[in-house]
């Protein structure tokens, strides 16, 4: 059998918020073990990330985003990198130190003398430049800001145009950031040497994200894009808000009961097609988010009824963490088991509901169900095992 695949993230406090949380949590989905390490830290310590976004000005604001526990030795990581398939190094202010930062610098130019795929998102090319990873005319795109540094670093200048273009010249795959995570992840996979397969005479599954204002800022993006990196065709529907427009996210960072998680602005979570033009016949699946979206989604009775139509035309009906609510109102929890956090205990079992108090996802039958972010690596893999998307190496 061969040896599972397994990646490394250099991390770093207000390392950007999605581009971390994005590829450890749709990678560990594909059973891929990544290891997060960072400079100074130890295994259980926690970094700081930030939430980048254009909040109507002329650069984007930066805003506390959730904690991201450190996994594993920053020493014993970069003492052999060879154990590594890949380097994830998500952007973020946190690349400037590292930038200087002589550890830092040798683990990047090592993945690059071994020519081990190098993810670098928005900022993080500036680590590439300083480990001279550019030289040569190594085709590299970045944030706007960054294009004097790619070029004066002997790297050819690509314009991140669409935002969700990633490129890759050899073993080095480059983006503006966020936006373009499912072509990373598609593209990583492909450098790892994965074979993505959506079983016989199946391929291209449509899944909806059902959002609203105050959707949970993982739980919606997270599936969002490791679905689309898999070759699944991804859209996200409100019933208040037309195409192009934008949910404004929330984050709920992990706190333990009886503590009541802090509630914190996130992304924004941009809408791809008119409520009009949904159709559940058009779908393989439904995925709701939490959040406090849902306390909105269930007082719309086309969404409520969207749900049932979902579960009645044996769809894969989709729920984490408040989602559950809307589930509850469209009738599907009776008599399924169903992985439920504390806010929503009660509400699962007054619905019919076999409530599971445990870890990770819980699937049954067609109804996929999990507790909080996070159990999202189980909660995409259940998906992924429900619409018959397989990843091997």
């Amino acid at each position: 059998m061969a040896s599972p695949r397994r990646v490394l993230m250099l991390c770093g406090d207000y390392m950007e918020d999605y581009e971390a949380a994005v590829p450890l949590y749709a990678l560990a989905a594909l059973g891929v073990a990544v290891d997060c390490v960072a400079p100074g830290k130890r295994p259980g310590d926690a970094c700081l990330t930030a939430v980048h976004d254009f909040l109507g000005f002329e650069l984007y604001t930066e805003l506390p985003g959730h904690r991201l526990t450190i996994t594993a030795d920053f020493s014993a990581a970069a003492a052999d990198p060879s154990r590594y398939d890949a380097l994830v190094v998500p952007g973020g202010r946190f690349t400037e130190a590292l930038s200087a930062d002589a550890g830092a610098v040798a683990l990047v130019a090592a993945f690059a003398a071994l020519r081990r795929p190098l993810v670098l998102t928005c900022h993080s090319q500036l680590l590439l430049a300083a480990a001279g990873g550019l030289r040569g005319g190594t085709r590299c795109t970045a944030f706007f800001s960054l294009r004097p540094v790619v070029e004066l670093a002997g790297g050819t200048w690509v314009d991140p145009d669409p935002f969700g273009l990633c490129v890759a010249d050899g073993h080095v795959l480059s983006a503006i950031g966020w936006p373009a995570h499912a072509q990373i992840i598609a593209k990583l996979l492909a450098a790892m040497g994965a074979r993505v397969d959506a079983g016989a005479g199946r391929g291209g599954q449509r899944v909806l994200v059902l959002c609203a204002d105050y959707v949970d800022d993982y739980e919606a993006n997270v599936p969002f894009r490791a679905l689309g990196g898999v070759g699944c065709q991804v859209e996200a529907a409100c019933p208040t808000k037309r195409k192009g427009e934008s949910c404004v996210t929330a984050i709920y960072d992990a706190a333990p009961w009886p503590a009541v998680s802090e509630e914190r602005r996130g992304h924004n979570f941009v809408v791809t097609v008119d409520w009009a033009d949904v159709r559940a016949g058009d779908f393989d699946c439904v995925v709701v988010p939490g959040g406090r979206a849902p306390e909105l989604l269930v007082t719309h009775e086309t969404a409520v009824a969207l749900v049932k139509e979902f579960a009645e035309q044996g769809k894969v009906v989709a729920s984490i963490d408040q989602g559950h609510l809307l589930l509850a109102a469209a009738g599907v929890l009776g008599g399924k088991k169903c992985a439920a956090g504390v806010p929503v205990r009660v509400v699962s079992r007054l619905a019919g509901a076999e409530v599971v108090e445990t870890e990770g996802a819980v699937a049954d039958g067609k109804l996929v169900t999990a507790a909080s972010w996070p159990d999202l690596a189980q909660f995409v893999a259940r998906v992924l095992d429900l619409l018959g998307i397989t990843v091997s190496f």
